[in-house]
Formats: structure tokens, C-alpha cells, sequence
């Protein structure tokens, strides 16, 4: 997988990550981690760790209220 591409898939990530902070955190935070986990396959390590970890987070939230 090339880096503009890893790049898209990895802010895709983040983008519903922390729009699952606010709308179908179950759903939106899977694809966050999902997304997170297929940009580990690029260059872009660094931001894939933080669409998983964001991912995480809107996962857990719904669970702590």
C-alpha cells in the first residue's frame, strides 16, 4: 500500500473515531480501530496508533456512563 493512500485510510480512522464521540460511538469507534489497524501496513505508523487509540476511547465511552 502506497503512503497517500495509507494516509486516507489512517484519517478516515480518526475521523470516525471522534465522530463516534458523539454518534454511534459502538459503530464509528470499531471502524476507528479497524481503520487503525489496516494503516499499521503503512508508513504512517504514528497516526495509525492514534485512530486506534481514539477508536478505543469512543468504543469505551458509552459502557463508563
Amino acid at each position: 500500500m502506497n503512503d497517500v493512500k495509507g494516509k486516507w485510510i489512517v484519517w478516515l480512522g480518526i475521523l470516525s473515531a471522534v465522530i463516534g464521540f458523539f454518534y454511534a460511538p459502538l459503530w464509528l469507534g470499531g471502524i476507528g480501530v479497524i481503520l487503525g489497524l489496516i494503516g499499521l501496513a503503512t508508513p504512517r505508523k504514528s497516526l495509525a496508533w492514534w485512530a486506534i487509540g481514539l477508536g478505543v476511547v469512543a468504543f469505551i465511552i458509552p459502557y463508563l456512563s
